[in-house]
């Protein structure tokens, strides 16, 4: 469900990909990992088929899987409607909001045959899953994000019947295994520029890869967007052939309200595609990806007799995490973000408070994202999944940064009680791990 561009690259990638995995699936995995090592036994595949991972292979743990199985056993079900087929029901059955929706206008993702401008994927996500769907299309796209094995794909099948099944996918990882997932099956979103029919143009910095230290006028090329705000954005428009940058809301691309009469929207549930959602979706990728990495790195360095936290590697990915989950290097929000489709409100409510009433889910919206400097994914299976030692070592720099007295570049953007309170809230929810950090 890659939020981006697909190239010519990827997709002759896609088949050569998909067959490997797919004889990964059926030769026994020692055979597997015995091909990819050299004659000193160094591991020469990719990361997600070495003997610690084998993504392909492990039964995984998501959110989605839990609900194919209750699908399966007749514990669960999803009724079927005319207008958008089983939208409705998945979004509810696994707890994701309508007032998530974001739309993208360009034509992207495996669906792309069926996406245009008039005819956006809307992209409907929680903390841990997100969903596609297509006015239309043959069948919804879903991403789950299983604490051990990262990103897991399915699709579910726009077609009645007395027992819907969601079917697991690999293709996917033709695009979302790259450089931008930090090559672990992960979320992938981008900025870009497309045009009149929704087609991505492939010039040379006309798309950009996204997270919350992306600034605001690079973001959300390709997307429509909604809400209100001081910042300059990308979304609402389209590139004509002669390179002229064109607006798809006729009063202009900023501060739009609503895509009522803009374009037809029968079919979908929201006519909003809230900004809101998107900053919050920038961040959370990333976090989630990094998490992904990190454990795997752990895992394979365990595996071949490393001590993890002796690894390169790994502490480096531990210091990026720490400094991402702290927002040491996020964009800055000039004139804040107003949504209107009730995200925010959704999103506010969810997630552990402290004895304050404070939670890492409060949002700012003003001049950054979040109230509290430190991310609420801390909070989340993919972080409590880490191998103990890695773990322990992100909250003791999470911490130390949090508690000093003289604070470093970057976590300066907050104030001294700002971080006092992140680290109170921290504490609440684990507070065998928040403790004082470790000599």
């Amino acid at each position: 469900m890659a939020v981006g561009y697909h190239s010519i690259a990827m997709e002759s990638a896609a088949t050569v990909r998909a067959a490997g995995l797919l004889t990964a699936a059926v030769i026994s995995a020692a055979a597997v990992a015995s091909a990819q090592r050299d004659a000193s036994g160094r591991w020469l595949g990719v990361l997600d088929e070495h003997p610690a991972i084998e993504y392909a292979m492990r039964p995984t743990t998501d959110v989605v899987g839990a609900l194919n199985a209750r699908l399966a056993s007749g514990e669960r079900t999803l009724a079927f409607d005319a207008a958008d087929g089983y939208l409705r029901p998945l979004l509810a059955a696994l707890d994701v909001p309508v007032a998530s929706q974001m739309l993208v206008l360009s034509r992207t993702g495996v669906q792309r045959e069926v996406t245009r401008p008039a005819n956006p994927r809307a992209l409907y996500f929680n903390e841990q899953v997100a969903v596609g769907y297509i006015r239309g299309a043959p069948f919804l796209e879903l991403i789950a994000h299983d604490p051990v094995q990262g990103a897991v794909f399915y699709t579910l099948d726009q077609r009645a019947t007395d027992r819907p099944s969601l079917t697991r996918q690999t293709s996917c990882l033709s695009c979302h295994v790259a450089s931008a997932t930090m090559e672990v099956p992960g979320f992938l979103t981008r900025s870009l520029t497309a045009a009149p029919d929704g087609m991505p143009t492939l010039k040379f910095f006309s798309q950009a890869l996204v997270d919350h230290r992306t600034p605001f006028a690079d973001r959300w090329g390709g997307f429509y967007v909604t809400g209100h705000g001081g910042i300059t954005h990308r979304g609402n428009v389209v590139v004509d052939r002669d390179g002229t940058t064109r607006s798809l809301v006729p009063a202009g691309p900023r501060n739009v309200a609503t895509l009522e009469g803009v374009l037809p929207l029968d079919g979908y549930p929201s006519p909003l595609s809230d900004v809101t959602a998107l900053a919050v979706f920038d961040h959370q990728t990333r976090a989630l990806n990094l998490m992904t990495r990190l454990g795997w790195e752990a895992r394979v360095a365990r595996h071949e007799g490393r001590v993890p936290l002796e690894s390169p590697v790994v502490t480096a990915l531990v210091d990026d995490l720490a400094a991402y989950l702290l927002f040491a290097d996020e964009a800055p929000m000039p004139g804040g973000l107003s949504g209107t489709s009730g995200f925010r409100e959704w999103f506010s409510g969810r997630g552990a408070h402290d004895a304050a009433g404070r939670s890492l889910h409060q949002l700012d919206l003003e001049t950054r994202l979040m109230t509290y400097p430190l991310s609420y994914t801390i909070e989340s299976p993919a972080f409590d999944a880490l191998p103990d030692d890695v773990r322990q070592a992100v909250a003791d720099r999470l911490v130390a940064r949090l508690s000093a007295a003289a604070p470093r570049p970057g976590d300066d953007r907050f104030t001294a009680d700002q971080r006092r309170a992140a680290l109170a809230i921290f504490r609440a929810a684990y507070p065998a791990l928040a403790g004082p950090p470790r000599r």
